[in-house]
């Protein structure tokens, strides 16, 4: 099976964040497990959404819903680790866009890659339960 393949855009980074590794994300391999990765990018799309005065339920008028998740990971992470987290939004269409993860941790003064992740985010109104429109104050602070 071929491996997930992510590109990151060759753009500057829309939001950096920085993210402990907690005991509770070391699994029985003593490094960050699967599904803790993906909590990890849960709480950076958060703080992502959360700095633009945003959140998954009101994201400029819209809320979101994730439709995909992909993963791909380059080296393990450790407890103690700090995980340096580079965001870079991409709209699909009028009703969803893809945010791309390049998740790095310095150590020993090297920048080591740790994964790549991307999550389609769909717009959604929970109300009607259906996809719903990107609002243009969602779309202007993706595209800026």
């Amino acid at each position: 099976m071929p491996r997930v393949q992510i590109d990151i855009p060759s753009i500057a980074p829309k939001c950096t964040l920085h993210i402990p590794v907690r005991i509770t994300d070391v699994n029985y391999g003593n490094h960050v497990g699967n599904d803790s990765m993906v909590s990890i990018i849960h709480e950076a799309r958060m703080q992502f959404l959360k700095k633009y005065g945003f959140s998954e339920m009101n994201a400029g008028g819209t809320a979101l819903i994730m439709s995909d998740i992909a993963i791909s990971f380059k080296k393990e992470s450790f407890y103690g680790d700090t995980l340096e987290v580079n965001i870079y939004p991409v709209i699909t269409s009028k009703l969803s866009f893809e945010l791309i993860y390049q998740i790095t941790a310095v150590r020993k003064d090297e920048s080591i890659l740790i994964a790549l992740a991307q999550t389609t985010m769909v717009c959604f109104d929970y109300e009607k339960r259906r996809v719903a429109a990107m609002t243009d104050t969602l779309k202007h602070l993706l595209e800026q």
